[in-house]
């Protein structure tokens, strides 16, 4: 039986958008729907009428030519043709009157900016990039973290008509630089340093070498971040009204950068309309986002969470910018945060909801969180203990939000939604226009099953491209060679025959033994669930004889805590009665710590691609990995092993 955990109020349809969105339908439509899985079927199965109504009902500016979708094709989708409109224009319009952004720093003070102060600092901006000769199509990218100067860059960079790009600064010189000469920047707006566990971050000459190695740039604009000059203010220094440029509806607006784990990372271009319309679906109707609403999501500028909470003005609401160590001085930061600025919507990754519920955090028993009506997660699958903790420790009268997407698409394609409970250890539906099937190995769609997870019609958010791919042969490669019409994501998933979904795990990461296939987030949910364990990576090496294979566990001792015959018995034990006997490793192998990337994502693959002997300069890229060394001692085993 489900194991529910929340339930939506009796009067949801009343009091939410989305259901004030059915009664628009209904009364102004004649589309009249009993449930949301009839609402999602004729979401997908009518683009032109769901989309033409999200538009329509949240009156979103911009010229229309009538027409929603031309060409269906996948790739090559062809979305409001003839429309044109300014990602900018619609979200300063609807940025609340009042307190629009609430800027909170572990480098400076606390500090607000209401509406009218955010159009105009992003009026004089925008008009001081204009001063700089920046044009339609040029880039700007900011060397930057989560603060409203960042935001205030991004806005006016769209209201030119130029295309956006950020990096955070703790990214090393290598990083960025492997981003941004792939796009060929003509503005580089960037701090001077910050602050890290309380200790002071000089970046200034990070920025040098940054400016050193981009020489298609014009002019680098400061911000006086840690010390107290800049040219900043420069670029702001002239009055000047709003002016935003009508773009066509798939005009790149920002690029994104996929995680670049064996290669150059991947820069993703996504649109001015495809991200409006879709971030406006899914913050109103599945995260009921509205004008009464306070909106955070921690992230930093390298991730697409910072584009997905920014977004959060055009639905009215005010969002919250947060720079700092969500675990400085400890993890109760980000919930002393909540409180203080009267979150209502707080989204954070799986990992750090994990690790407070490993840490026996009671955020509402040492903080009020009144106000908070949701949680968010994403950036890994959350396990059902983690759910547990959720509605324990933060509320039960929260509503979980489990989400899965991406970069890619810059959104979630499955999440939660005010009419749907929330079921442990379950995302509760497909959003709304995202038709996500599972498909088997002969790419047939199961309910029920594990299966790849595809998207089998258009989402509007899908890239406008890959920059300069001018042929479009990494992009097709990059989703539709597996399945030619279909994205093809990379996860796998388990879609109920209630309509909730399962992720478990990267399906290039797969651990398939004696013919079944097991998701890595399995394993993780265990091991990782034990106190002498603070991190571990779980990767299968099969046998070109069609053995077993091995399976091989790599652990990371909790402080004052060692990988002994104790802890390797009993992590056995606890994956063979938790899952089965299946899950159990051939070895436990200790780690100093578990490889990730930038953005925090387990290297899976780069590990296993280096004990099957491929050298670590290949099977990752350098700029890629959030420490440069933690590769060496697989590298190191791989020898041995040899």
């Amino acid at each position: 039986m489900a194991d529910v955990l929340w339930e939506p109020r009796p009067d949801a349809l009343e009091r939410t958008r989305i259901g004030a969105f059915m009664q628009w339908l209904a009364e102004g439509k004649g589309l009249r729907f009993a449930d949301y899985d009839e609402l999602w079927r004729w979401s997908v199965n009518d683009l032109d009428a769901f989309w033409g109504a999200v538009w329509e009902h949240f009156g979103l500016l911009g010229q229309t030519a009538g027409r929603v979708v031309g060409s269906r094709a996948m790739p090559g989708t062809e979305w409001f043709p003839g429309t044109t409109t300014n990602y900018a224009e619609n979200l300063l319009a609807r940025a609340p009157d009042g307190v629009a952004v609430i800027a909170r720093s572990q480098t400076r003070s606390p500090f607000e900016l209401t509406g009218a102060e955010l159009r105009e600092q992003v009026a004089r901006a925008a008009a001081g990039l204009r001063r700089l000769g920046v044009e339609r199509g040029d880039r700007v990218v900011a060397y930057a973290p989560n603060i409203p100067e960042t935001l205030v860059a991004f806005l006016a960079t769209a209201s030119v008509g130029a295309i956006f790009s950020s990096c955070p600064p703790e990214f090393g010189t290598r990083a960025v630089l492997d981003r941004f000469t792939q796009i060929e920047p003509k503005v580089l707006i960037a701090v001077d340093g910050y602050r890290h566990k309380g200790k002071e971050v000089d970046r200034q000459d990070a920025v040098d070498e940054i400016r050193a190695g981009l020489p298609t740039l014009e002019a680098v604009v400061t911000i006086p971040y840690l010390g107290a000059s800049g040219t900043w203010t420069e670029l702001l220094e002239e009055p000047a009204e709003p002016r935003f440029e009508a773009l066509p509806f798939d005009h790149p607006l920002y690029i994104l950068y996929s995680s670049g784990t064996t290669g150059l990372p991947k820069p993703i271009v996504h649109g001015h309309g495809g991200v409006l319309v879709e971030h406006t679906k899914v913050l109103a109707l599945h995260h009921d986002l509205g004008p009464d609403d306070t909106f955070f999501w921690f992230s930093t500028t390298g991730w697409m969470m910072w584009n997905y909470t920014v977004s959060g003005l055009a639905v009215g609401t005010s969002i919250v910018t947060f720079d700092g160590d969500p675990s400085h001085p400890d993890l109760h930061t980000l919930w002393a945060l909540a409180a203080e600025t009267g979150i209502t919507v707080f989204g954070a990754s799986a990992p750090f909801l994990l690790a407070c519920r490993k840490e026996d955090l009671q955020p509402a028993r040492d903080h009020d969180l009144s106000r908070l009506r949701q949680i968010g997660s994403t950036g890994a699958p959350l396990p059902a203990e983690g759910f547990h903790w959720v509605s324990d420790a933060v509320g039960r009268d929260v509503q979980l939000v489990s989400a899965s997407g991406g970069t890619d698409v810059v959104t979630a394609f499955v999440a939660g939604v005010p009419l749907l409970p929330v079921v442990a250890g379950e995302i509760a539906c497909r959003c709304l226009g995202a038709k996500v099937e599972a498909f088997d190995d002969a790419g047939v769609s199961v309910i029920g099953e594990q299966g790849n997870l595809v998207i089998t019609e258009p989402l509007p958010s899908m890239p406008v491209g890959f920059w300069g791919d001018t042929d479009g042969s990494r992009y097709r490669a990059a989703y539709f060679e597996e399945y030619p019409g279909v994205w093809c994501h990379g996860d796998w998933i388990t879609i109920t025959d209630r309509g909730s979904c399962v992720i478990t795990g990267r399906s290039d990461a797969t651990l398939n033994r004696g013919g079944v296939r097991l998701g890595t987030s399995d394993f993780y949910s265990v091991v990782e669930a034990l106190p002498e364990v603070a991190d571990s990576l779980v990767v299968h090496l099969e046998d070109p004889e069609g053995g077993a294979g091995q399976l091989l566990l790599f652990v990371q001792p909790a402080p004052g805590c060692a990988v002994d015959d104790a802890l390797r018995s009993r992590i056995t034990t606890e994956l063979r009665t938790a899952l089965s006997p299946r899950h159990v490793p051939d070895e436990i192998i200790e780690v100093a710590a578990v490889p990730r990337t930038l953005s925090g994502k387990k290297l899976e693959i780069p590990v296993k691609r280096i004990l099957l002997g491929t050298p670590a300069t290949e099977a990752a890229a350098k700029g890629a990995l959030a420490d440069t060394t933690a590769l060496e001692p697989f590298e190191a085993l791989a020898r041995t092993r040899a």
